[in-house]
């Protein structure tokens, strides 16, 4: 893994519970007896394309992409990835992307070869670790149908409804968007004009108000309507 030292921080193993919140305990936490929190500031390198897959990553904080480069220098970020999420564990041999902070992310790091020695002995951490593979498989599967059969309109409405999903903003209204208008355009296959010339007539629409913050959303149910969405 290739990481400058200035952009990571590693400290020492600190086992804990990493979602306080949850009555009942995430079969994750078997992996904190060997995890190791790993800090990587903004728009540093977590791994690249081809790098062997030594580790898998749990974030805790920040906001991660994953990002591949075409030969001639287009960029496609494949997925935004959020507390909780799992990184670099569905990847056989070598990594198939590079990864990037988003934001400043604190996230903690496992030995591949030690989680899935370990889920074969502990049912309940491979069942959990098959349920977010099939939940992956399933998000990709919506991503091909939005770039492939989706309006630009529909795809700009999508991503937000997406992001209403997973925010972690305070307010009920409010969706954080940390990432900039060329990730949002490379992730939807659209260029930054389109955008933000989107965002501007979804808020002229008064389904959404554009803030520095984020985004608010003023309308969710006509927003899932132009995503083409079900309301339930």
């Amino acid at each position: 893994m290739r990481v400058g030292m200035q952009s990571v921080q590693q400290t020492q193993n600190s086992p804990g519970v990493l979602n306080p919140g949850r009555t009942a305990p995430d079969a994750l936490n078997l992996l904190e007896q060997f995890g190791r929190t790993v800090n990587v500031l903004r728009r540093r390198e977590i791994y690249r394309l081809g790098e062997p897959t030594e580790f898998c990553w749990r974030i805790v904080a920040g906001c991660v992409r994953t990002v591949t480069l075409m030969d001639d220098g287009r960029r496609q970020v494949g997925e935004f990835l959020w507390p909780g999420d799992l990184l670099g564990m569905d990847d056989l041999g070598a990594h198939d992307s590079d990864a990037e902070a988003v934001t400043h992310v604190t996230l903690r790091r496992y030995p591949r070869r030690m989680v899935e020695a370990l889920a074969q002995s502990h049912p309940a951490l491979a069942l959990r670790l098959r349920a977010m593979a099939a939940a992956k498989l399933r998000d990709v599967r919506q991503q091909m149908i939005l770039l492939g059969r989706k309006t630009a309109r529909e795809k700009i409405a999508s991503f937000l409804v997406d992001m209403d999903r997973r925010s972690t903003a305070t307010s009920c209204q409010l969706v954080e968007l940390p990432m900039n208008r060329a990730d949002i355009a490379d992730h939807l296959g659209m260029s930054v004009e389109t955008v933000s010339r989107l965002l501007a007539q979804l808020q002229h629409g008064g389904i959404v108000a554009v803030l520095r913050s984020g985004i608010e959303l003023c309308d969710r149910v006509a927003l899932r309507d132009l995503a083409c969405e079900s309301r339930h």
